[in-house]
């Protein structure tokens, strides 16, 4: 009887055998590629939420066969392309506003009424540049421009002690 069990071992042994370093090249790939997806979303943040959650094909636990692991991995392979490409346009885009931002900077006339905040910059917090005219509208009149930096964001503690306080009574 233990030659037989020895048989069965050796047998299945040589049939999954083939299996084996596919499977092992396939869970590296998708390892690497899960890596990088984490890196693109560390690099992306907090400009832009890139989704990293890795896909299952099958709702029950279970070991994927060949086939399912090359889906991982494509499926895995395109939402890295997608994230590259959007983040490579973001960066455009941030890129482009910037070179503008130096324009309006340079120039405030040539950009009347001209509005650009820090997200446009991909810069964190709040605040702006608006070319607005000095001295309102005899500034406007006279041609008069000057772009306008905000301090950013109204204090959250002194809107909120606003809103708690009594109206006057007469």
């Amino acid at each position: 009887m233990p030659g037989l069990l020895e048989r069965d071992t050796r047998t299945a042994l040589r049939v999954g055998g083939d299996e084996r370093p596919a499977r092992e090249e396939l869970r590296r790939q998708i390892g690497r590629l899960e890596r990088e997806l984490g890196e693109l979303a560390a690099e992306a943040f907090p400009r832009l939420g890139i989704d990293t959650a890795v896909p299952s094909p099958s709702g029950a636990p279970r070991a994927l066969g060949l086939g399912e692991l090359e889906a991982v991995r494509d499926a895995l392979a395109t939402r890295i392309g997608a994230a590259q490409r959007e983040l490579a346009q973001r960066d455009e885009l941030e890129t482009r506003n910037r070179e503008l931002l130096q324009r309006m900077l340079d120039a405030p006339a040539d950009f009347k009424w001209v509005q650009i905040s820090r997200d446009d910059l991909g810069e964190p917090g709040c605040g702006h540049w608006h070319s607005l005219p000095c001295l309102g509208p005899i500034g406007m009149l006279m041609g008069w421009w000057r772009v306008r930096i905000s301090s950013g964001c109204p204090l959250a503690g002194r809107l909120a002690a606003v809103e708690r306080a009594e109206p006057i009574q007469a």
